[in-house]
């Protein structure tokens, strides 16, 4: 089989680019033929062996010969561009629409897919939708996110839905809001958990102090918390910082607060830091999924305090690695979040955050609960077993029994 896969990101730095390189990587390793087609910003990039790659260039720190003269616009943030589709010009959405339908266009005929899978009920699954293919989505969330907030984009995300042969959801809350947001989508849902990529993430054997003094931290303490994601507003690294001031004054400051990741609100966290004399956090950027590996291995907590959280790939990822998640009550997280490998707390209640944290670090258990969240994660998300279902999905539209 033949998958033409379609992205508004890059295949690195947000959930939607992970899942799409997961996908790519999965369908690969069953023999089938998989094509690309994405934004970029940089002239060298990591992707997938034995993937076609198909880049659309934006202008970002690099001046790229050919590329679009604005950046990839984004639904919040990326690492790499902080500029949203909210603030696209009119000639700006005609002239990315138009690219990409030129370059979509150009894919199928060099590579003469069988199925288009897109990401994001938005502008790329409208342009795919004129195009006479058969085609599943994937709504992740963001994409709702942006339907609500701009009237300007929501007759592409109507046409989008309303064509495609299914809508896959990654979580029930994804689900509901899809059915609410686009009626035309009933009968046609298909919940599909998100997979992470077990021959990236699983439990390492890491030496706390080598890691840690790689990032230039020479204070090593007996716990460590972690937080990966956008630096984002709706995911709470704010409520995050509030806590750590309490369980840092339980554990007596023994402990360090990691936060890694990019975003628009990178300085604002960083000062409240300062004026409130919060200790031991450190922001340590954007980071490979190599390198969340290591560091998810050695965390003893990972924290995801979002205020809103369509699935959380990044909980996942975390368990993986043996790493009990601290998470709200909200979205997906609450589907994922078990009480063996985890406590959910709810949505903005720094108090009931810190005692969770402070909880899962003094707990007595602490290895049996880690080898718990590796095998949970295993068993339940792991890409090559949730791979196949897609398949399925996959021939049965092109044999025309999915309408």
């Amino acid at each position: 089989m033949k998958i033409l896969l379609i992205n508004h990101f890059p295949l690195e730095g947000s959930g939607s680019g992970t899942y799409t390189r997961n996908i790519a990587v999965h369908l690969t390793k069953l023999g089938h033929q998989v094509s690309i087609i994405f934004p970029e910003n940089v002239s060298t990039f990591s992707s997938p062996d034995g993937v076609r790659k198909h880049p659309v260039f934006f202008t970002g720190k690099e001046n790229i010969e050919g590329a679009l003269p604005f950046n990839f616009p984004c639904f919040t943030t990326h690492p790499r561009s902080s500029f949203t589709f909210y603030e696209m010009s009119e000639a700006q959405i005609m002239n990315y629409l138009s690219v990409f339908e030129r370059e979509i266009k150009k894919e199928i005929e060099a590579f003469q897919p069988d199925i288009i899978h897109a990401q994001h009920i938005w502008l790329l699954s409208y342009v795919v939708s004129k195009l006479g293919y058969p085609y599943v989505v994937t709504a992740h969330g963001t994409d709702l996110m942006g339907y609500r907030k701009s009237e300007e984009f929501r007759k592409f995300a109507y046409n989008a839905a309303a064509n495609a042969g299914r809508v896959i959801v990654i979580s029930e809350d994804i689900e509901k809001q899809v059915l609410d947001l686009f009626p035309q989508c009933e009968g046609k849902t298909l919940l599909m958990k998100n997979g992470y990529d077990n021959t990236i993430f699983y439990p390492e054997e890491v030496e706390k102090r080598t890691l840690l003094e790689s990032f230039g931290i020479s204070q090593i303490p007996e716990s460590v918390v972690i937080f990966v994601g956008k630096l984002a507003y709706f995911k709470g690294v704010d409520i995050l910082l509030k806590a750590a001031k309490k369980y840092n004054h339980k554990l007596n400051d023994d402990i360090c607060t990691l936060i890694v990741g990019a975003g628009e609100l990178l300085e604002t966290l960083q000062s409240t830091v300062e004026s409130r004399s919060i200790q031991n956090i450190h922001f340590l950027g954007h980071q490979s999924q190599e390198v969340l590996r290591k560091l998810y291995s050695m965390a003893d907590v990972s924290v995801v305090p979002s205020r809103r959280e369509p699935f959380g790939l990044v909980a996942i990822e975390a368990l993986a690695c043996g790493t009990p998640v601290v998470a709200t009550a909200e979205g997906g997280l609450a589907e994922i979040i078990k009480d063996d490998v985890g406590s959910l707390v709810p949505v903005e209640d720094e108090n009931a955050l810190a005692k969770a944290i402070y909880g899962e670090l003094t707990r007595s258990d602490k290895e049996k609960r880690k080898i718990r969240a590796h095998k949970y994660a295993f068993k339940t998300y792991s890409q090559e077993k949730i791979i196949g279902e897609m398949v399925e999905v996959y021939g049965s539209l092109i044999k025309g029994n999915l309408k």
